[in-house]
């Protein structure tokens, strides 16, 4: 992690970050609150593998389609992480 001061491989190749979600990644979805910029740049600085962060969408039992947002982890240890502080991260920035 640059933070680190240590570089990440996968950044400098520019293949860290899918355009896809790979059927083996451990996906976390969720509402979202939050700017995206703010999820993404945190997966970026705090996390150092492969991951995707877009749209996915669901059908519920009446056949009513859902959309939310995921992001899905190669490894699943960052996936954990990732699902741990969401909280923190996904909330809306004013109260009204």
């Amino acid at each position: 992690m640059l933070k680190h001061n240590e570089v990440n491989p996968l950044a400098v190749f520019g293949i860290r970050e899918l355009d896809f979600c790979p059927p083996h990644f451990t996906q976390v979805n969720f509402n979202l609150k939050a700017p995206e910029k703010s999820i993404s740049d945190w997966i970026w600085s705090n996390l150092t593998g492969r991951f995707y962060f877009g749209d996915m969408y669901f059908k519920d039992d009446d056949n009513n389609v859902i959309l939310q947002k995921c992001a899905a982890f190669e490894l699943a240890g960052e996936a954990s992480m990732f699902a741990l502080v969401l909280d923190q991260l996904n909330k809306f920035e004013y109260d009204f």
